[in-house]
């Protein structure tokens, strides 16, 4: 019995044993992977330390190229199914097939521009940007194209209208392009130079504007790209215009290696004759010509026509019936005569201004504020003579 009850005891005792040293296991184990924690924690503290450190470093180092850096995160738009690829071969625009392709619509009148009627009342250039416009363009006027002038320096410009303005001006855009790419319609995204004359001026600003515009419209068949619109003061086109569009030309071609890309020539585009036997060497690039039919006669169409004849591509971006200055008297004879040179060569042109603004060259009456549905009778006389104009094509 005695030996039983020593049995017994020792069995109590090594059991007691078994747990104490269970739990002081149990005990270190925990005490192990807290201080495996804290070490973890005081590293990854240090390495964010670090980190934020080399981000305020590379935030300092790359201050000067902060818009370089919002560029890399421009999203890609979505891609328009209906409209031809289009391509330069000879001197006329043509299609996958080889077919002439003629583009003709209108232009906005810039896109941070205000203006007032005789009553006071105010419209926006942007007021026409909208899908309701421009497909009344499309099925009135059988418009397929829309040009969205960028001003650089002239009424809030780009260039120098303050950042705000910018992003402002880069909505429109965007919007102007969902617009026509969702009524197949192409759109010439213009760098809309005016009153600072040589391109060279604002080279800095048009190369990260067109490698943004480059990066999100790689895709798009029916985007076009106005790189100088008129290049005026003494610029010419060896010395000036051709360089900075060789810049402008390689920037858009890192991202967009087939778009149409159109360069503007000297004396507020009118020179084409300068480009003569001195080309840019990218088989997609034609050259702008810019008419005012009672101010330029036979004589720069007889311009036009040489040019043409030595195999330079021509694209009208800009033209109306009225003065140069956009208002004044209208000459439908000399239009007449420029619009059979246009039929005549196959050139691609668009008309200045889809607006109510009161001047001669705008489409629409100041009197009326419709910015869609125009009737016949809410146009002005201009806006009467390229709608007819258009429909004959």
């Amino acid at each position: 019995m005695k030996a039983l009850k020593l049995t017994k005891v020792i069995s109590v005792i090594l059991m007691v044993c078994l747990v104490v040293t269970g739990l002081y296991v149990l005990t270190s184990c925990k005490v192990a992977v807290a201080d495996e924690k804290t070490q973890t924690d005081t590293a990854n503290s240090s390495d964010g330390q670090a980190s934020d450190q080399t981000d305020q470093t590379q935030t300092q180092e790359t201050a000067d190229t902060t818009t370089e850096q919002t560029e890399e995160t421009t999203e890609e738009a979505t891609a328009p199914t209906g409209v031809k690829p289009l391509h330069v071969k000879g001197t006329k625009l043509v299609d996958k097939d080889g077919k002439a392709v003629i583009l003709q619509g209108p232009s906005l009148h810039g896109i941070s521009f205000t203006f007032w009627n005789s009553k006071g009342k105010e419209t926006k250039a942007t007021d026409y940007i909208s899908k309701a416009a421009f497909k009344t363009l499309k099925k009135d006027w059988h418009a397929n194209t829309i040009r969205v002038p960028v001003y650089t320096e002239d009424y809030m410009g780009y260039c120098n209208g303050g950042s705000d303005n910018q992003k402002k001006m880069l909505k429109s855009v965007y919007k102007a392009v969902d617009c026509a790419t969702e009524l197949d319609m192409y759109v010439i995204i213009d760098w809309h130079i005016l009153s600072d004359g040589n391109p060279n001026n604002h080279k800095k600003e048009a190369k990260t504007f067109f490698k943004k515009m480059a990066k999100k419209y790689a895709d798009h068949d029916n985007v076009i790209y106005e790189i100088c619109n008129e290049p005026n003061g003494g610029v010419n086109w060896k010395d000036h215009i051709k360089p900075y569009a060789k810049t402008i030309v390689s920037t858009i071609r890192k991202y967009d290696d087939d778009a149409i890309i159109v360069v503007g020539t000297g004396t507020w585009s009118q020179d084409v004759d300068q480009v003569i036997g001195n080309k840019l060497s990218d088989k997609n690039v034609m050259y702008s010509l810019h008419f005012y039919a009672s101010t330029h006669g036979e004589w720069l169409i007889d311009r036009a026509q040489k040019a043409i004849n030595k195999g330079v591509p021509i694209f009208i971006t800009e033209c109306s019936i009225c003065e140069a200055s956009g208002n004044g008297s209208i000459n439908k004879t000399m239009a007449n005569k420029w619009m059979k040179f246009i039929r005549k060569n196959y050139i691609p042109f668009i008309c200045w201004n889809l607006s109510n603004k009161n001047e001669a060259s705008s489409l629409i009456k100041e009197s009326c504020t419709k910015k869609s549905g125009w009737t016949t009778k809410q146009l002005s006389a201009t806006g009467k003579w390229f709608r007819t104009k258009m429909r004959k094509k």
